[in-house]
């Protein structure tokens, strides 16, 4: 079934939605009307990957791994998967509340089983595993971060789109702030880094979280936790 014609009409829309209610799904119908009808490249990038081969003939599903308590619960203290672990408990969230936006967002009746489909619900259901190897929170900020990173890594305009207005909101709030600095600089990140869509996610749970952030390339958000500081007495007096 070939879906409605899109655009930045029915991004912009999406866009208003979103900031009226904060439900995310409606950050999956922005970055589905700015999406290109083109086969993703991603998928074919990651066929050429060492384990890329592999995990595509796998095809793990990657929200029903990271919902496995027992299994979350076998890494060691310092390790990636005891930071998401810790993360999305901290911040009450999880990898099947993305799979359920992204579900309600969707329009007609998606291929589950085609390869293309899989590789985009694998970079769904990545996206907390992103905050907390770039180190950027949940708060607002901290998502246009993780956008801009994002949209480096993958091409999603999309992803772009939201981080430009998350910026420009930061800006219009406290002029005083590099709001637009610290999105640049998560892009400018991600940009630099090794290509995380074609990491094995099982594998890198094991890893040290700082050994990893070193051999992916990530360097740390100072200009987002400066920003973070400068709104840190406003917080704790709204406490």
């Amino acid at each position: 079934m070939e879906e409605p014609k899109r655009g930045l009409g029915e991004a912009i829309a999406a866009l208003g939605r979103l900031r009226a209610t904060g439900d995310t799904k409606h950050v999956f119908e922005i970055t589905r009307a700015l999406s290109s009808r083109k086969p993703p490249a991603g998928y074919a990038r990651l066929l050429t990957t060492p384990q890329g081969g592999r995990m595509a003939y796998e095809r793990v599903e990657l929200c029903e791994r990271f919902g496995d308590d027992v299994w979350l619960r076998s890494f060691a203290a310092g390790t990636v998967g005891a930071a998401y672990r810790d993360f999305i408990t901290r911040n009450n969230i999880s990898a099947a509340g993305l799979a359920d936006a992204s579900a309600r967002a969707a329009v007609g009746q998606p291929e589950y089983r085609h390869p293309h489909a899989w590789y985009g619900r694998r970079n769904r259901d990545i996206h907390d595993v992103w905050h907390v190897l770039t180190g950027y929170g949940t708060d607002g900020l901290g998502e246009g971060c993780v956008v801009a990173f994002s949209y480096a890594q993958t091409g999603s305009l999309g992803l772009a789109f939201i981080a430009l207005h998350v910026a420009r909101s930061g800006k219009q709030a406290r002029p005083d702030l590099p709001f637009f600095t610290a999105v640049w600089r998560a892009y400018l990140v991600g940009r630099r880094a090794a290509w995380l869509p074609g990491e094995d996610y099982e594998r890198l749970f094991a890893e040290p979280l700082e050994s990893a952030r070193g051999r992916l390339g990530i360097s740390p958000p100072d200009t987002y936790r400066q920003i973070l500081r400068a709104f840190a007495p406003q917080m704790a007096a709204a406490a």
